[in-house]
Parts: C-alpha cells; sequence; structure tokens
C-alpha cells in the first residue's frame, strides 16, 4: 500500500515504514503529525485518486528530527562588469517517519496531545517594599549627577588644553638634505627683504 501527499509544495509517495525528509514542520520531535492533502492512495486491488485531494484520507507520520540541509552555494556573475557575488543557503528540513497510510479518517487512531510544559513560577515583590527601594537610589541620583557634570567639565578642560598645544608654531620639514620653513617664516623673510 502506498500513497501521494502533497506537503511542502512538493508530492512525495510514501509507504508505512518511510523515512522522509520534507520542508519544515511546526512539530517538534518525537510528536505525531497527521497530513491531510492525500493526492492518491492505492492497496494493490483500489486505487483512490482524489480531486485534487481525497476529503477523508490521511497519513499518519512522527517526527524524527528538525534539521538544516546541506550548504547549497549559490554564484552569480556579470561579465566584463566586475561583478560576483557568492551566497550559501541551507534549506530547514524535517525528518518524519510515515506511520501508517488510512483512507478514511475515522480509521486512524487519535493523536494524543501534546502536554504543554508547566511555566517556573514568578516571584511578585510586595509595593511597599518596592517603595523603600526606590527612596534610596533617588538620593543617590543627585550625587552622581553631580559627578557626571564635574567628570564631563574635566574632560572638557584637558581637551582645551590639548587643542591649545597643537597650535603652537609648526615645526621645520626636512626635505632631503636641505631644511624647507614653515610658510610663517617664509613671510618673515620676505617682510625683512622689503
Amino acid at each position: 500500500m502506498y500513497a501521494v501527499i502533497l506537503t511542502g509544495g512538493k508530492q512525495y509517495r510514501v509507504k508505512e515504514g518511510d523515512l522522509l525528509s520534507v520542508e519544515k514542520l511546526d512539530a517538534g520531535q518525537g510528536e505525531t503529525i497527521h497530513f491531510d492533502q492525500v493526492l492518491l492512495i492505492e492497496d494493490g486491488e483500489n486505487i483512490l485518486v482524489g480531486t485534487p485531494v481525497l476529503l477523508d484520507a490521511v497519513v499518519r507520520a512522527e517526527v524524527i528530527e528538525q534539521y538544516k540541509d546541506e550548504k547549497v552555494l549559490v554564484f552569480k556573475k556579470k561579465r566584463r562588469k566586475q561583478f560576483r557575488r557568492t551566497r550559501g543557503h541551507r534549506q530547514q528540513l524535517t525528518k518524519v517517519r510515515v506511520g501508517g497510510i488510512f483512507p478514511d479518517k475515522s480509521l486512524a487512531p487519535a493523536v494524543e496531545a501534546p502536554v504543554p510544559k508547566p511555566k517556573p513560577e514568578v516571584t511578585v515583590t510586595a509595593p511597599a517594599a518596592k517603595a523603600e527601594a526606590k527612596t534610596p537610589e533617588i538620593a543617590e541620583a543627585p550625587a552622581t549627577k553631580a559627578a557626571a557634570k564635574a567628570k564631563k567639565a574635566a574632560a572638557k578642560a584637558k581637551k582645551g588644553a590639548r587643542d591649545t598645544r597643537s597650535k603652537a608654531a609648526p615645526k621645520a620639514k626636512t626635505v632631503g638634505k636641505k631644511t624647507a620653513a614653515p610658510k610663517a617664516a617664509a613671510k618673515t623673510r620676505k617682510a625683512t627683504k622689503e
């Protein structure tokens, strides 16, 4: 007995016990899922063909693992334009094992609903305790603001000192064996010649 199912925009021919890699499904490892888009079922004697799907048919499968496929390299090039681009892609896949093929949903065993995990308990503090905890922070806040202002002022003073040093008279540049005088010195020479 085999069936043709539709999932992830692709069709798969499956039989009981087959391992199948399909596009990623929203199910955890060990969960049981039903493929309800069954296009065809063949049991050796009869062939049931859907138009486009069989309404009551279902294929049951168990999720084995969620994984990524091997990397596919995508290379693009435009000749004479100095354009090359290489990208990689790994497709998200789900591996499932087909458990049974049922032409009628009523023949399929019921799927057990997954048990939700309990949420961890969150401790809540009393509002009075919160108010008491905030009062020391408020008292310290102005002191930290004053310290921050003093720090900024010190940084500005330090920066100002650096700026005055950089505006000092430029040094003479040596080019080869000769020494090139700065422009300021050249102007004073011209003034003395005249």
